[in-house]
């Protein structure tokens, strides 16, 4: 049989060498980005144990979905509407956006020099005179660990919470106000999905946080878009100049105050990209991006969603006492005329409220990780074990799991009791920022960064009798308790 022979194409031949060069570039590319994340963490004194998975997108992504500001903000809608009214809906927002922006800047400073998970409690570690940095250090990573768990928490209640006025919405008997242990079951089966999320398939989460960016985005239009268009309109002087005072306080100002906890509330979790710096490629360089972004477009599409609220706003009074819990539902029905489509719009919120969720539970189980890694939290020798196969600390996440559902019980007895509680953990999340900031500021003032020479780039952070080739070349003692 007559075979003919291939013919020599030296073109094809070139185009087939340029992809393989190609793809072997990337792959040394890549293969020196992660050798440079190594020794980085290697000279924090921390040895590398989990997995780098993600990337700007998806850690963008995780940013965003903790964050959810604009659903936040609907949720937590009848603070400020109760306390302030509109006009301090409007300006609390935006104080707390640019106080928020301007705490995260600083704190973007400190992650790019030591991207740890974690976080605060390192960094106060590197910052803070020899004398008292144990004690500060040990102080920020209770704050810290205590404020996430607040944050899983509050996703699991407000998830709950959110099923129920949906079930309000669509099934009028049910009443929601006599049956706290049915909002408990769904607070707990919201956990359980993040725990699935979070361990079953956990080599998807990154993939899992870049989808819900997605819905996060075309969810905002999905809802702004209908309010808008079917809902009447307010008029600007009532929106932009109407101050309530619902809870009696004994002057607007002090109303004001008291219901800007609600914007606050909102903003709660940017921190959350810190605490996986151990597990996304070139963390001093992406984490700092990312959660700048992620406060600059949630900020946006908050303050958005709010001014069409606002205007959308109608009947208060119904809004106030509606039977789902949630005065936004309310809204949306004044505003669609649909019970349907009001159920439609509020699924999305409650959606993303559930994704945020698994977001919240990965940091915190980073975060107590971490801190157990550095002796700072009881039972630590079993905590700081990170799981040969899937690389993922399983008994941090089982803990924090525990603490989660132990915490709903609360709720069956008082609401009221089990958001003070959370509120109280998360103003440790605000303290912990605050820290690190007076730190360093601190090391500002008192000159603790120097140049190693003049032709050097890397500051140096003058800690204690031996200077510190930045700051990512600190090794702090470990914790003891």
């Amino acid at each position: 049989m007559n075979m003919k022979a291939s013919k020599y194409d030296p073109e094809i031949e070139a185009v087939e060498l340029g992809g393989m060069q190609n793809r072997a570039a990337a792959h040394r590319s890549n293969s020196n980005s992660d050798n440079k994340d190594r020794d980085d963490l290697i000279r924090l004194g921390k040895k590398p144990v989990l997995k780098r998975n993600f990337a700007f997108m998806s850690i963008l992504g995780f940013s965003c979905t903790i964050l959810i500001t604009w659903e936040g903000s609907l949720t937590v809608f009848i603070s400020g509407l109760q306390n302030g009214g509109p006009a301090g809906i409007i300006y609390g927002f935006l104080l707390i956006w640019v106080g928020n922006l301007s705490v995260f800047s600083t704190l973007s400073e400190l992650v790019s020099m030591a991207p740890t998970s974690g976080g605060q409690y390192h960094w106060v570690s590197m910052l803070a005179p020899p004398w008292c940095c144990k004690f500060l250090s040990y102080l920020t990573g209770w704050m810290t660990v205590t404020g996430w768990q607040g944050v899983v928490a509050s996703g699991g209640y407000l998830t709950g919470t959110l099923i129920q006025g949906l079930i309000v919405l669509t099934v009028p008997s049910y009443a929601a106000s006599e049956t706290a242990w049915q909002g408990t079951l769904l607070y707990w089966a919201a956990i359980f999905f993040a725990v699935f999320i979070n361990t079953v398939v956990s080599s998807s989460l990154p993939k899992f946080e870049g989808l819900i960016l997605v819905l996060h985005i075309l969810g905002f239009f999905g809802i702004l878009v209908p309010l808008v268009i079917l809902a009447p309109h307010d008029t600007a002087s009532n929106v932009f100049g109407g101050w309530l005072n619902g809870g009696g306080w004994p002057s607007q100002g002090v109303s004001f105050f008291v219901g800007i906890i609600g914007n606050v509330f909102a903003f709660v979790g940017a921190d959350g990209a810190f605490h996986m710096s151990e597990e996304i490629r070139n963390p001093s360089l992406v984490v700092p991006r990312s959660i700048i972004l992620s406060v600059i477009l949630n900020g946006s599409l908050g303050f958005a969603m709010i001014i069409a609220l606002l205007f959308c706003l109608g009947d208060i009074n119904n809004a106030l006492s509606t039977d789902t819990g949630y005065p936004f539902i309310e809204i949306f029905l004044q505003a669609t005329r649909s019970r349907s489509g009001t159920a439609a719009m509020a699924s999305i919120v409650t959606i993303l409220t559930l994704c945020a969720t698994v977001g919240s539970l990965a940091s915190t189980s980073r975060m107590l990780w971490s801190f157990a890694r550095d002796h700072g939290v009881p039972g630590w020798r079993t905590l700081q074990k990170v799981d040969s196969r899937t690389t993922i600390p399983l008994w941090s996440i089982a803990v924090t799991t525990v603490i989660s559902c132990l915490l709903a019980l609360i709720n069956i007895g008082s609401a009221t009791v089990f958001n003070d509680v959370v509120s109280l953990s998360v103003a440790g999340l605000y303290s912990s920022y605050l820290i690190c900031a007076v730190l360093l500021l601190y090391r500002r003032l008192t000159g603790g960064f120097q140049k190693l020479d003049e032709n050097s780039e890397e500051p140096v952070l003058d800690h204690g009798t031996s200077p510190v080739y930045s700051a990512s070349s600190t090794i702090p003692s470990r914790l003891s308790i």
